[in-house]
């Protein structure tokens, strides 16, 4: 739950200075065990557009169902803010591997209206079952699925991926003015071998170079969690950090102790 008293101020170009941001007590991290989290969410009450999460995105804010926030934690900074520079972007041999294995692969950009709610609830329970079993979200009903990754505000397009019609991965993407937000991916657990997850983000960055939108993100590159590990395979990357975009096309940053505040963010 948000305190009121904790307000937070964000100083940043293109976004409005009575937008007001609430930090969480503390709470146990989802990714690194024996971990504290605290989670900075816009004003749940205010009016969010595509175009303000665009500017929210670009200082490192992510969607959850209706929500926008940012890791804070007081004494750790894991959570980095990743992003694929899509001009720059070239596939590896493993994805070039991952294209191939997958171009018999047809893909539909859906919105909410044209989607078979039971046939995607359907995949993702099978796969976060046998992907990510005991981690809260196994336990998701039809409409918690649904409010997770969808939301009344943004652009958010469900891409299906077919094999001689069957729905073998769909990716849940919200639509910005610069690019795409890969929101969530699910995919049939015993396809592994064509490596849907990967197959869906380099989908994502093709259609991105072909449309003219510079970037991709990724949510949180966290160095110390095994299932976030997987966005360091595409290069370059750029990662948020101390208030900037970097961009690293070879060794990825060491990272074990937690870095500064960014500069951008300051309680008051």
């Amino acid at each position: 739950m948000m305190d009121p008293g904790n307000l937070i101020q964000i100083a940043m170009t293109g976004i409005p200075k009575n937008l007001a941001f609430y930090a969480t007590p503390p709470h146990a991290c989802s990714y690194l065990e024996q971990q504290r989290a605290v989670t900075l969410f816009a004003d749940p009450t205010a009016a969010i557009s595509v175009s303000l999460y665009d500017q929210l995105s670009k200082i490192g804010f992510r969607r959850s169902g209706e929500h926008v926030y940012l890791p804070r934690c007081p004494d750790c900074r894991l959570c980095i803010p990743a992003r694929i520079p899509v001009e720059s972007f070239r596939l590896n041999r493993s994805q070039q591997r991952t294209m191939r294995k997958n171009s018999d692969l047809t893909a539909a950009i859906c919105d909410e209206t044209e989607i078979d709610v039971d046939e995607h609830y359907a995949l993702y329970r099978r796969y976060i079952q046998r992907r990510h079993p005991g981690g809260g979200m196994d336990d998701f009903e039809k409409h918690q699925y649904l409010q997770f990754v969808d939301s009344s505000w943004s652009d958010t397009r469900y891409v299906e991926f077919r094999h001689h019609g069957s729905l073998v991965a769909v990716a849940v993407v919200d639509f910005l003015e610069t690019g795409l937000s890969a929101v969530y991916t699910i995919y049939d657990p015993d396809l592994t071998q064509r490596s849907l997850g990967t197959f869906a983000v380099l989908w994502q960055a093709e259609y991105c170079r072909e449309h003219g939108l510079p970037w991709v993100y990724l949510g949180y590159w966290i160095p110390q969690s095994n299932k976030m590990r997987y966005k360091q395979h595409f290069r370059p990357l750029e990662l948020y950090m101390d208030g900037r975009w970097r961009r690293y096309h070879d060794q990825l940053p060491q990272l074990e102790a937690p870095s500064p505040l960014p500069e951008h963010a300051t309680a008051c």
